[in-house]
């Protein structure tokens, strides 16, 4: 079901991007690495999310990375982090990934970016990528007022700077995190350990909402 609506969603983007992921869809929902393949990253992010959804950047995206997992939020890393990803992603695609003879089979019919798609797919994903907080600014994260935002995000990402949103716009933000959270945890077929830090939706959106972007 995620993957057919997935694939009805790049294809109502349009163009020749359109077309060939539609086609790699197709070629993962056959695969019998499939199942493995959609446990890589959560499904809550669509195509119409990516900035500068028209650009370059986000058809390389489109082309590329959707052909052996769900679609990346370009803030998943920080800019620190995209360089080494992007990195390793690309070695697999060309089937010299670290994963021996299974990577060559899951790599069967995938593309690849040549030297000059990388780069813009790097500069892309570096321009829109995750902000990372100052905690300098943020004193009330080693306080009760932040620290479940602390707490909860940081299990998965660098800890997001609340000006990144605004106050309207981080409720939706932060209720794609809890899909996601969820998503893990049935993927891996676990519940909540007595003691994990959890969401506590309504502190983080106190949290956030207190410290988003202002509006010009």
């Amino acid at each position: 079901m995620r993957l057919a609506l997935l694939a009805l969603l790049v294809l109502a983007a349009g163009g020749a991007a359109a077309d060939e992921v539609a086609r790699a869809r197709a070629r993962w929902a056959e695969s019998k690495h499939g199942p493995m393949l959609e446990r890589i990253l959560p499904p809550t992010f669509d195509p119409a999310q990516l900035p500068e959804p028209r650009g370059r950047g986000a058809r390389l995206m489109l082309r590329y990375c959707v052909q052996c997992h769900n679609l990346p939020n370009p803030a998943m890393h920080d800019v620190k982090r995209w360089p080494s990803v992007v990195e390793r992603m690309v070695l697999r695609m060309r089937g010299k990934g670290n994963m021996g003879v299974l990577m060559k089979d899951l790599m069967a019919g995938v593309e690849a970016p040549d030297d000059a798609e990388y780069q813009t797919l790097l500069a892309y994903l570096s321009r829109h990528a995750q902000k990372a907080i100052d905690p300098r600014r943020y004193p009330e994260l080693v306080r009760p007022a932040g620290e479940a935002f602390r707490l909860a995000c940081q299990q998965c990402h660098v800890l997001p700077d609340p000006a990144r949103h605004s106050a309207k716009e981080w409720p939706r933000v932060v209720a794609r995190m809890q899909e996601n959270m969820e998503w893990m945890n049935r993927v891996v077929g676990s519940t909540p350990i007595a003691g994990e830090p959890q969401l506590r939706v309504e502190d983080i959106n106190a949290f956030l909402v207190r410290r988003a972007k202002r509006a010009p």
